[in-house]
């Protein structure tokens, strides 16, 4: 949409935005969607009868003063990259209340399982996170209703900003998705492992690979198939020049990704923490789940209770290769169908429907 004005009264902010934003967006009312940058994963055809802006803090912030919207969708008040940019766009929409405009309602749904407050870093750092800091308890003390998609965002929340000063409202909802519907068909390999995502070492793609060759050696007929693409793809593709057992698919289109996820078995994907980074669930786990994989998975996503609880495999970050091994053997040998664990309605989207309640 080329508009200098946000014709809708819901709206999202994004700092990036990803196709699986894009295909929710689809499904739910009608929302203005404002984002800074494009994800790795982000598919240009999914915007097609959506109103999608690409914008600066400083130019969303004027979109939104501008604007009819009653109830923003902000990203959630930890995420520190966002934080100045959030507290920008709530200040205008503020500021137009002030000159006589209605208030709006400022929403989050929250996934932030480990504190930024509490990691590590130089001075230069930890100067910048203590700006950053300012704008995120702003935003927090500014934001009305927040949906927790994990229990372990809801701890990490209470412990790292104060308890919320005025009536806001709180809820944990959980991220898990409904069965897919493309679910419904044949052709399921039960010896196929999918690794979906961007191939960087936070992700596991080295901890696959380097598990592969004893998953191998335990299961020979067993073939893993790479999804994804990113920093470490010439790793992936010799590993799969060397390993006929290996399959690698770069960048593929959803509709693939939805053929391959419906034929595998398991879904692997061992998150390793970084000084800076924490997986919050991971998306393709979620995408596993619905198309009834078994999850192999470290303790890391806020996941990691519930899936352990409902039969699947979670290890430790940076367990040792045969113990990755081990894992993904079991999921292959004894595996757990999600189909009567999950909701009937997507996780994401029960949320979003209590989020924007009464807007």
């Amino acid at each position: 949409m080329a508009s200098s004005r946000i014709q809708t009264d819901r709206a999202r902010l994004y700092r990036t935005l990803r196709s699986a934003h894009l295909e929710r967006a689809h499904a739910l009312p009608p929302a203005a969607i404002l984002f800074r940058i494009k994800r790795y994963d982000f598919h240009e055809e999914l915007t097609e009868g959506l109103v999608v802006l690409q914008a600066r803090p400083v130019h969303a912030a004027w979109l939104l003063l501008r604007s009819r919207v009653t109830t923003l969708e902000i990203s959630e008040p930890l995420m520190l990259s966002s934080a100045w940019g959030s507290a920008l766009s709530i200040s205008a929409l503020r500021l137009r209340a002030l000159l006589g405009g209605r208030r709006a309602t400022i929403v989050s749904y929250a996934l932030e399982n480990a504190s930024p407050f509490e990691r590590k870093l130089g001075l230069k750092a930890r100067l910048r996170r203590a700006s950053t800091g300012i704008a995120a308890r702003f935003v927090w003390r500014q934001t009305d209703r927040v949906a927790f998609g994990t229990d372990a965002a809801r701890v990490t929340y209470r412990k790292a900003l104060p308890a919320p000063t005025r009536g806001t409202d709180l809820a944990v909802i959980p991220a898990l998705p409904a069965p897919c519907v493309c679910a419904a068909g044949s052709g399921l390999d039960p010896d196929r492992v999918v690794f979906l995502g961007a191939f960087v070492d936070r992700k596991g793609l080295p901890d696959i690979l380097a598990a592969w060759p004893r998953v191998s050696a335990l299961v020979p007929h067993a073939r893993l198939t790479i999804m994804g693409k990113g920093a470490l793809e010439d790793r992936a593709r010799q590993a799969a020049a060397e390993d006929p057992t290996i399959e690698l698919i770069i960048d593929p289109p959803r509709s693939e990704i939805h053929r391959q996820l419906r034929r595998a078995s398991v879904l692997a994907l061992p998150s390793q923490p970084t000084a800076t980074w924490r997986e919050q669930v991971g998306l393709p786990i979620v995408e596993g789940l619905a198309h009834d994989c078994s999850i192999v998975t470290t303790a890391e996503t806020g996941l990691a209770t519930w899936l352990a609880d409902h039969g699947h495999d979670v290890v430790a970050p940076g367990c040792s290769p045969q113990q990755l091994a081990d894992a993904v053997v079991h999921a292959l040998q004894a595996p757990h169908s999600s189909a009567d664990d999950l909701p009937t309605v997507d996780g994401r989207l029960a949320a979003d429907a209590w989020l924007f309640s009464g807007a």
